[in-house]
């Protein structure tokens, strides 16, 4: 069976997302500063060459190592699943080619009918919770794994249910002091995990987890 893993970029002190990101704020970068904050623990994804590929930014980018486990971690991917919050500040930001290539199921309790962009992607929207939307993303992925790519809340919804096998995160030198944490709502007994890999850059430190057999 496929797995199911988590790939996200986290600050020094645990946030996903700093304070005042938020739709109503997307014009407002100066709001609290998110749009600075958000950069600073980005920067590194964005001077990646398949990240620049991806989103048709043009030539260049930095290759190598990490660049590498970028293209695996979306190659390897048969469908997304995320929150509604995740998608709408993407709805207001991806280009018109969204960056999946694959199906992505947004929980949400807004009725919507399926929104197919170029490239492959195409966004379904799931009412009726995250083990339909798993079910769904399964049946969608060809094999290949599923990522919950969050927010937060949805990520924790997915730990709280047992169903996360990796844990990809990348972790910045960035802090926040304030925002969206990604672990807390975690109900007992918690995933366990192990270390199965780290590389470290000036930029981030990338850590895989693998969830610890019969755990």
């Amino acid at each position: 069976m496929s797995s199911v893993f988590v790939s996200i970029v986290l600050s020094l002190d645990g946030y996903m997302a700093p304070e005042g990101m938020a739709i109503e704020n997307w014009e407002k970068p100066d709001y609290k500063g998110w749009g600075a904050k958000w950069g600073a623990m980005m920067n590194w994804v964005m001077e990646l060459q398949y990240f620049r590929e991806n989103l048709k930014f043009g030539p260049g980018g930095e290759t190598g190592p990490v660049n590498d486990m970028f293209r695996y971690t979306m190659e390897r991917s048969g469908a997304s699943i995320m929150g509604k919050r995740m998608f709408e500040q993407g709805e207001a930001s991806w280009p018109e080619e969204a960056p999946f290539h694959t199906p992505v199921y947004v929980l949400t309790h807004e009725k919507r009918k399926p929104w197919a962009r170029s490239g492959g992607t195409t966004f379904y929207f799931v009412n009726d919770g995250p083990e339909s939307a798993l079910e769904q993303a399964r049946e969608s992925g060809g094999g290949r794994d599923i990522r919950i790519s969050g927010g937060a809340d949805v990520i924790q919804q997915y730990l709280n249910l047992g169903v996360i096998d990796e844990l990809e995160i990348a972790m910045t030198p960035v802090m926040f002091g304030s925002g969206r944490r990604l672990f807390e709502n975690l109900r007992e007994p918690t995933p366990q995990f192990r270390i199965e890999k780290v590389l470290d850059t000036p930029s981030a430190t990338h850590l895989r987890y693998v969830r610890e057999a019969g755990v």
